[in-house]
């Protein structure tokens, strides 16, 4: 009788001397000990089994194989039982058709189909050095990546819903190899799913070898988001990472672990622009940021996101503090990645010649500062929502505003917002402090609403509501000056070449064209006096600011605004219309309105 009793690290296994020889004459290794420990007067010999792989489990089946017993291999299994028999020395020396053999043979089967590859993959956890020996891993991992690489529809191999390697039993078997009675629909996401039971090492080498048979980037990081989502439970939630892990069946690993994790995961996502949203590349830099992995780890995060930043949205960039830092938001990530997407942009700009950017502009129709436009709407948008936050230094919004070029926004209003937000946050700060934020902006790249409000802004500094005021008043002369230009045409357009040769029937069409013409200055007759009206309001506003500044006593000298001035003198008779009209448009000719800015109107 045979008797096996396991204990830590080894099996002490009791033969009876009549019961020796069937395990003799299968394993080389047994006969070896047996006939050491034997005294030749047949007693019982006792043997300690160190090391053996598969344990005790793995020896009940090696013990009934050499009795004659039927065994059932199957894909949990069979791993184990290869891997004793090896270290059993279970050849054909030792008999015909031997347990290697038997093994051998029941592996390749295993390896034909998706679903056993997957479990004997994972058998091999237990049992590493020697599988990875017996180059079982590496068998297991090439037929993965082969299947994974292909379309299984092509094939008809049965895509099973794989269960976890707890719970075996609920698949079927027939002969050994499981045939499931569920099967899930094909396409590029099919096998993300099974390969997440696998541990880290294994599905690292996994992805590699997926990755070396050519499989787009695309699907390879959209395999390592869907494992990365089901071991990181922070990569699940947005805010309270309290309850991360509630209602799943999925131990909650230690922290360490999870750093661990998230920092080889890192690793796998292909480096190439575009493959992972800009969403999860953020959630997963705040998960790093909470789990303290590695400054390599975070920098290489925040070069990802930089590089792909036209593609983030403003949610996305409020990053939580987890710093030393007072403010609420990460102001100092946000200002990194910005810096690396300048860096990347600068880059491309010099690499890529002139003429094919102008091609490509032709071919697409699409502009060349557009992303660089989109990312310059993102940070004015982060400026004005993170502005209220009264430890948000006036450097740190200095340095994220300039860090924009001039000619990536097309308009300042979305810069205006923040700083007038900012302004309204920080009351304390002083005139100084005021004018040198609001350099940041440029007035002429207000819109008219925009202008309309910073005019009557009682936040921003004097200087800057003058400036305002002074680039509409030049915005409106030029709309004057417009104006005239039509009714100038309108007036050349009415008069007849000449009246010689006309008859009475052509004398219809010239009275319809002087109607028409005598339309046409009833119109700008009446935009005339409505610019008139905006213009005498404007002078009132500003006299009102000179009042304040007797320093600016020479200000509505120097924009124009004297009683000669035509926009704002009496109401012109309209048989002078004409004549005005002509005037203002020859001087417009002469490259329009010559307007001097003011000394004290220069921002610097």
């Amino acid at each position: 009788m045979v008797v096996c009793s396991s204990r830590v690290d080894s099996i002490l296994v009791h033969f009876e001397y009549r019961l020796q020889f069937p395990l003799l004459s299968r394993s080389g290794m047994l006969r070896k000990l047996i006939e050491e420990c034997s005294t030749g007067d047949g007693a019982s010999v006792s043997l300690r089994l160190d090391d053996l792989p598969g344990g005790a489990k793995a020896f009940e089946l090696i013990s009934k194989f050499c009795y004659g017993v039927k065994i059932e291999l199957t894909a949990h299994n069979v791993v184990r039982v290869r891997c004793a028999a090896e270290y059993l020395q279970m050849t054909d020396d030792y008999g015909d058709e031997n347990l290697i053999l038997q093994t051998e043979s029941f592996l390749s089967e295993v390896l034909g189909t998706w679903a056993d590859s997957i479990r004997a993959l994972e058998a091999c956890e237990e049992v590493m050095p020697y599988a990875e020996e017996l180059h079982i891993v590496s068998g297991c991992i090439d037929s993965l990546a082969m299947k994974a690489c292909e379309d299984p529809s092509l094939y008809g191999w049965p895509l099973a819903v794989c269960e976890s390697k707890q719970s075996p039993e609920n698949n079927g078997l027939w002969n050994g190899i499981s045939t499931p009675t569920k099967t899930k629909p094909t396409g590029d996401n099919w096998w993300y799913e099974d390969v997440t039971f696998l541990s880290l090492p294994m599905y690292k080498r996994l992805i590699l070898a997926i990755e070396s048979r050519g499989m787009r980037p695309e699907s390879i990081a959209a395999s390592v988001v869907h494992y990365a989502r089901r071991y990181l439970p922070l990569m699940n939630r947005q805010s309270s990472f309290d309850d991360a892990n509630q209602g799943t069946d999925i131990p909650k690993p230690s922290e360490a672990d999870q750093r661990a994790l998230l920092e080889e995961i890192v690793g796998l996502i292909p480096n190439k622009k575009g493959v992972t949203s800009s969403k999860f590349l953020i959630r997963l830099l705040r998960t790093a940021m909470v789990l303290h992995a590695s400054p390599s780890c975070r920098e290489n995060l925040e070069k990802r996101v930089g590089a792909q930043l036209d593609q983030a949205s403003l949610v996305d960039l409020l990053i939580p503090n987890m710093s030393y830092s007072e403010t609420l938001y990460d102001i100092n990530c946000v200002q990194r990645i910005l810096d690396h997407f300048l860096l990347v942009e600068q880059a491309s700009a010099i690499t890529t010649p002139a003429n094919i950017v102008e091609e490509g502009q032709l071919m697409n129709g699409s502009d060349s500062l557009e992303p660089m436009t989109m990312v310059a709407r993102l940070i004015d948008g982060f400026l004005a929502e993170v502005a209220p936050d009264v430890n948000f230094k006036l450097p740190n919004f200095e340095a994220l505003a300039a860090s924009i070029p001039d000619h990536a926004r097309p308009l300042d209003d979305g810069l205006y917002h923040a700083i007038d937000t900012y302004l309204k946050a920080h009351p304390w700060i002083t005139d100084v402090e005021r004018e040198q934020l609001c350099r940041s902006m440029n007035c002429q790249k207000l819109s008219i609403e925009a202008s309309t409000h910073a005019a009557q802004n009682e936040r921003l500094p004097l200087r800057v509501i003058v400036q305002v005021l002074f680039f509409e008043q030049l915005r409106l002369r030029t709309s004057i000056s417009g104006w005239f230009f039509v009714a100038d045409n309108l007036e050349k357009s009415a008069k007849p070449n000449g009246n010689l040769g006309h008859t009475e029937d052509e004398s219809h069409p010239i009275g319809s064209a002087e109607h028409g013409a005598t339309d046409g200055e009833d119109g700008v007759k009446h935009r005339v006096s409505e610019l008139e009206k905006d213009c005498s309001s404007m002078k009132e506003e500003i006299h009102k600011l000179v009042k304040a500044k007797r320093s600016w006593r020479n200000f509505t000298r120097r924009l124009g605004f004297n009683k000669s001035q035509s926009c704002c003198s009496k109401r012109s008779k309209p048989s002078d219309l004409r004549a005005t009209s002509s005037s203002v448009n020859r001087q417009q000719n002469c490259e329009n309105i010559e307007v001097v800015v003011p000394e004290a109107l220069k921002v610097n």
